[in-house]
C-alpha cells in the first residue's frame, strides 16, 4: 500500500511539500512558518493554480495551451478598459472579459480539433495575437478601477484574501466533476487512445473543443481576479505564466502524452513551485537564479514523466517473463478483459 501511495504523484508530491515546509520552518523559524507568510504564498499561487486546473484537463486529453498567460492579461485589460473609459457597469465588464476569453478558447479548440492545426503552433500564434490585443486595450496600464471591482480580489474571509478561496472552490468543483461524472472522465480515454475513444462513440473533436473553452474560461477568471487584486490592469500580466503552469501540472502528475493526471495535482504542483519561490526570497536568492532554478525544475519534471512512462512500459512488457501467474489470477484477468 505504501508503495502504491508513493507511486501516486499526488501523494508523493504532498509528502515532498510537507518535508520541504518542515525543513524551511527549521531553517527560517522567524519568517517561513507564519500566518502572514503562508497566506501570502497561497495568494501568490492562487492565480497560477486556477489556470493550471484548465491546463491539467487539457494535458489529460493530450493537448496543451500556450496562450493562457495572454488570455489572463487580455480578459482583465478588456474589463478594465470598458469600466474606465466607457463607464460600463462592473458586472457587464466582467462578463465581457470572460466572454472574450471563451471566444479565444473556442477559436483555439475549433482550429485544433476540427481543422487539424497543431496545438503548439495554434496556441503559440494565439499567444502573440492576444498579447497584442492586451496591449491595445490596457496600454501602459489602467488604474483607479471601481471599488466593487477591486473588492472581488482584495476582500478577505477569515483573514485570507478571496482569490485563495476562489482557487480552492474551483479545484474542488473540477475535482468532483472529473472524478464523478462520465462527461469529464472521457478526457482520460481521449488522452489514452484517441482513436479507440472515437470508435467507442466519444465525440473526440467536440470534447477537445470544450476542453480549450474551459481552459480559456479559467484563464479569463484568473485575469479578472488578478487585475482586481492589483487594482490595475496591465498588458504584461501573465507573461511567462505558460512555463510556470505547465511545470506545475507536470509536477502534479500530468503526462505530455496524455491520459493521466488529477486535478488536485495542479494545486500541489503550483504549491510546490510557490513554496520554492518563497524560500528563495527568504534566503535572498537573486531573481536571475530564480529563473534558472525554474527552468531546472521544468526539465526535471519532464524527465520524471518520461522515466515513469518508460518504467511502466518496461514492467508491463517483461511481466509475463518474470512473474508466473496462477490459474486463478489468469481467470480473474480474463474476466476483467
Amino acid at each position: 500500500m505504501l508503495k502504491k501511495l508513493l507511486q501516486d504523484r499526488v501523494y508523493s508530491l504532498g509528502i515532498t511539500i510537507a518535508l520541504i515546509c518542515l525543513v524551511a520552518s527549521i531553517l527560517f523559524p522567524a519568517n517561513f512558518p507564519t500566518f502572514e507568510n503562508v497566506s501570502q504564498v497561497m495568494l501568490n499561487l492562487s492565480i497560477d493554480t486556477i489556470v493550471a486546473v484548465g491546463m491539467m484537463l487539457l494535458l489529460i486529453s493530450g493537448a496543451f495551451d500556450l496562450s493562457v498567460g495572454s488570455v489572463v492579461a487580455f480578459s482583465g485589460g478588456l474589463a478594465a478598459n470598458l469600466m474606465y473609459f466607457h463607464n460600463l457597469p462592473v458586472p457587464l465588464a466582467i462578463l465581457a472579459g470572460l466572454s472574450s476569453a471563451i471566444l479565444i478558447g473556442w477559436v483555439n479548440g475549433y482550429l485544433i480539433a476540427y481543422q487539424g492545426v497543431n496545438p503548439m503552433i495554434q496556441t503559440l500564434a494565439m499567444m502573440g495575437i492576444v498579447r497584442g490585443g492586451a496591449l491595445l486595450v490596457a496600454g501602459a496600464g489602467i488604474q483607479n478601477l471601481p471599488y466593487w471591482y477591486n473588492a472581488i480580489g482584495q476582500s478577505k474571509l477569515l483573514g485570507i484574501q478571496m482569490p485563495v478561496w476562489y482557487m480552492l472552490l474551483i479545484v474542488a468543483i473540477l475535482s468532483f466533476l472529473v472524478n464523478k461524472t462520465v462527461f469529464f472522465r472521457r478526457y482520460y480515454y481521449i488522452g489514452g487512445n484517441e482513436k479507440a475513444a472515437h470508435l467507442s462513440g466519444i465525440r473526440v473533436k467536440q470534447m477537445k473543443l470544450y476542453g480549450f473553452i474551459l481552459s480559456a474560461a479559467l484563464a479569463g477568471i484568473a485575469g479578472i481576479l488578478l487585475s482586481s487584486r492589483l487594482g490595475a490592469a496591465m498588458s504584461t500580466l501573465g507573461r511567462g505564466m505558460e512555463l510556470r503552469v505547465i511545470t506545475a501540472v507536470i509536477l502534479g502528475g500530468a503526462s505530455l502524452s496524455g491520459g493521466v493526471g488529477k486535478i488536485p495535482g495542479a494545486l500541489l504542483g503550483a504549491m510546490f513551485m510557490g513554496i520554492i519561490a518563497n524560500i528563495m526570497v527568504i534566503a535572498r536568492v537573486s531573481g536571475l537564479w530564480q529563473d534558472i532554478i525554474l527552468g531546472i525544475i521544468l526539465i526535471f519534471a519532464v524527465w520524471l514523466d518520461l522515466f515513469v512512462q518508460k518504467r511502466s512500459l518496461h514492467q508491463n512488457f517483461f511481466r509475463p517473463i518474470w512473474k508466473k501467474e496462477s490459474s486463478k489470477e489468469l481467470g480473474k484477468a480474463e474476466l476483467v478483459e
